[in-house]
C-alpha cells in the first residue's frame, strides 16, 4: 500500500512540474537565459539603434557576461572588443572621446562601443545580422571579401559555406542565442 501511495506522490510531482514548465515558461526561460546588464544594454541599443536581444547574444557568445574576459588575441570585456577597433570607434566620433582603452573591461563602456561597433557592422552589411555576427568575429573585410567572391552569401542557410571554422559556429551561436532571448523576452 505504501509503495502504490509512493508512486501516486511521484507521479503528481511529476504532473506538478511538467504544468509549472509549460505554464511558466518565461520563467524558467529567463533562468535558462538571463541577460546581465539589462540597462546598459538597453541604453546602448537605444543609441545605436541595435537590437537589445541581439547585443545580449553577441555578449553571451563572447564571454557569458564575464566583465574581465581576455581573449587569447587580446580582445577585452563583456563583449570581447579589440583595443584597436575601441581606438578606431574613438577616434572616428567625438562624441566617444572621453572614452579610453583602459577603460574596455567596465561593462557600460564596452557595452556602449560594442553597439558602437554593431550599429557601423548594421549600416555596412544592411542590417543583415549574419553578416554583421561573422563580421564582429572575423572582421568586416574578411566578410566583404566573402560576399563579393561569393564564397558565402550571407544566410544563416548557407552559414556552412564560411570559410573559418570558428566564425561558422560563431555565426550559428549568435543566432541561437538570439531566437531564445527573443523567445523569452519580446
Amino acid at each position: 500500500m505504501k509503495l502504490i501511495r509512493k508512486k501516486r506522490v511521484a507521479a503528481l510531482l511529476f504532473l506538478a512540474m511538467i504544468l509549472l514548465l509549460f505554464y511558466n515558461n518565461t520563467w524558467i526561460g529567463r533562468l535558462l537565459y538571463p541577460i546581465h546588464y539589462r540597462d546598459e544594454i538597453e541604453l546602448a541599443a537605444a543609441a545605436n539603434q541595435v537590437d537589445p536581444l541581439f547585443i545580449a547574444a553577441i555578449i553571451r557568445v563572447e564571454s557569458n557576461y564575464r566583465t574581465k574576459s581576455e581573449s587569447h588575441k587580446g580582445a577585452l570585456g563583456i563583449m570581447q572588443l579589440m583595443p584597436d577597433t575601441a581606438k578606431w570607434l574613438i577616434d572616428r566620433d567625438s562624441s566617444l572621446a572621453s572614452y579610453r582603452n583602459r577603460d574596455l573591461t567596465e561593462p557600460s563602456t564596452n557595452i556602449q562601443l560594442g553597439a558602437r561597433y554593431l550599429n557601423y557592422l548594421n549600416e555596412r552589411f544592411d542590417g543583415n545580422r549574419d553578416a554583421v555576427a561573422a563580421a564582429y568575429n572575423a572582421g568586416h573585410g574578411k566578410v566583404s571579401r566573402w560576399l563579393e567572391d561569393k564564397s558565402w552569401d550571407g544566410t544563416l542557410a548557407d552559414a556552412d559555406r564560411i570559410p573559418i571554422g570558428e566564425t561558422r559556429k560563431y555565426v550559428k551561436s549568435v543566432d541561437y542565442y538570439y531566437t531564445k532571448y527573443s523567445q523569452v523576452y519580446r
